[in-house]
């Protein structure tokens, strides 16, 4: 008689009814949103309160879809690396000045670039209209370094000191030849905006090691020049579900926006406000089953933990002054590219799974000399640091780093050439970036450009085929790691990449 009355009351109760009726997801997700309650409620109530399905009996598993099957098959073989930091030099480094030594140029300033080097390629709006397209040698020397006899630009003396823990490749080329959809490619696997990005990838993927923070975080530097923008989207989720979007991290008051508790409130009766939003919580799920509450939920709980984890994660009072000194002056500057890169190997000791820097500045159309000097002065030391720090501490065996931008920069001169001042255009033909740490070759220079930098003539890496490496090294068959979206199943390299395995360790 009781469970009739019981059930009675569950569907003709008007309280019930209208609750049923008013919150829909969006109202749902809006004000349990606004509150602190749903942040914790994992952690006070229970990992496994969320788990139970719409429908769904207690203690009875539901049917696996395939996108469980998918999943469960990962990783698809052994990991090289168990996680990974990216730093992106966002804007296009000139390979020129950096790795691509192309000593034959000295000979040949101002002259026209060659009709047969060019072959009839893609310029962009910004120099199409030059009649002549004068040849810029680099105004800076390269010297070998290592074991490995490579050749590195005076301006990376801190990178020169780890060339043999290097994967050089000089052979990447992309087709986008503008910094939106360059980086956006490289970033997503496609030039249209609103696909996942590769640490969204990972993440759905492989998951987290630590609870207590999320396995996709993005630093930005303050400190760079803004010349090009970067749009939160590059660190987004897509399609997939929003528990797996990059978490930007932030130097100043509030590392997370949105995390710390409202001015005044002292959280004593979440507890009781927790019980309440938990019964909000299985009213909402059961009749609508909407996936995105769960991923909702997810964020909320991970929300709550981080409140105790971030302040100690971006506490770095406890670093020596040795450690200090071998990053830099500036990171003792939180937000700098030196402080973020610090931070960085904080974050992988935690074993967050994909960590992201973007270091703006390098889109030199003009004053190439001097503005690549402060660039490389900014971000060469905290770079080779980071190398040396995880390598001393038994982390880079186990890590993958990775440094590059968008696209590369053309060897002609865009506007007016002088011996002392010049500026590079975008070249998408071909450029280069480096790996280093866990699954990838030490003291290895891949791929080789014409004397030009303007062609690959052996070995091409095509972005597509980069990020399929990347995959590879973290366990993933890039093929096999779909999702499907709007009746089609998408994947990070689409329908493109091959492994690059003359690379791997």
């Amino acid at each position: 008689m009781e469970d009739n009355h019981k059930e009675s009351f569950k569907i003709h109760s008007p309280e019930f009814n209208h609750l049923n009726r008013g919150i829909d997801r969006r109202n749902f997700l809006t004000k349990t949103s606004l509150g602190l309650g749903a942040l914790a409620l994992g952690s006070l109530m229970g990992n496994n309160l969320f788990g139970k399905l719409p429908g769904k009996e207690v203690g009875k598993s539901p049917a696996p879809t395939l996108e469980d099957e998918i999943l469960r098959a990962i990783p698809h073989f052994a990991p090289k690396a168990k996680r990974v930091v990216y730093l992106f030099m966002a804007g296009g480094p000139s390979q020129f000045e950096t790795f691509d030594y192309k000593p034959k140029l000295s000979t040949m300033f101002g002259q026209p670039l060659p009709e047969s080097v060019r072959q009839g390629q893609r310029l962009t709006s910004m120099s199409a209209n030059q009649s002549i397209l004068p040849i810029a040698p680099s105004a800076f020397k390269f010297n070998q370094f290592g074991e490995s006899r490579t050749w590195i630009s005076e301006l990376l003396p801190h990178t020169a000191q780890v060339t043999d823990d290097l994967c050089i490749i000089k052979s990447i080329y992309s087709e986008a030849i503008n910094h939106d959809p360059a980086i956006t490619f490289f970033q997503t696997g496609t030039q249209l905006p609103g696909r996942p990005s590769i640490g969204s990838w990972i993440s759905y993927g492989l998951g987290s090691d630590n609870k207590n923070l999320p396995a996709f975080i993005v630093l930005v530097s303050k400190n760079a020049v803004k010349d090009q923008p970067l749009y939160s989207r590059l660190w987004g989720n897509g399609f997939l579900p929003s528990e797996h979007q990059g978490v930007q991290f932030r130097s100043g008051k509030d590392a997370v926006l949105f995390l710390d508790n409202p001015e005044g409130y002292d959280g004593k009766d979440r507890k009781e406000m927790l019980a309440y939003l938990s019964k909000l919580n299985k009213l909402q799920n059961e009749p609508y089953g909407d996936p995105e509450v769960q991923a909702r939920i997810a964020q909320y709980e991970m929300a709550f933990r981080m409140q105790t984890s971030v302040p100690e994660v971006m506490d770095t009072s406890s670093e020596t002054s040795e450690v200090f000194d071998l990053y830099g002056p500036d990171s003792r500057d939180p937000g700098t590219f030196a402080a973020n890169c610090l931070l960085a190997r904080k974050l992988l000791e935690k074993d967050v799974k994909f960590i992201q820097l973007y270091h703006q500045g390098w889109d030199h159309h003009g004053g190439l000399p001097k503005g690549i000097v402060r660039q490389c002065k900014d971000t060469d030391q905290a770079t080779a640091a980071l190398i040396k720090d995880l390598k001393r501490r038994g982390l880079l065996e186990e890590t993958l780093v990775i440094w590059g931008g968008e696209f590369g920069r053309t060897v002609y001169s865009q506007g007016k050439l002088q011996t002392d001042d010049y500026g590079r255009d975008h070249h998408p033909r071909c450029f280069t970036m480096w790996m280093a740490g866990a699954g990838v070759k030490a003291g290895l220079s891949y791929g080789e450009t014409d004397d030009f930098s303007y062609n690959v003539v052996k070995n091409p890496v095509h972005v597509h085929d980069f990020q399929a490496t990347l995959m590879h090294i973290m366990g993933i068959d890039h093929e096999r790691l779909t999702f499907k979206f709007q009746g089609r199943r998408f994947r990070l390299t689409d329908v493109k990449g091959n492994v690059v395995r003359d690379i791997l360790a």
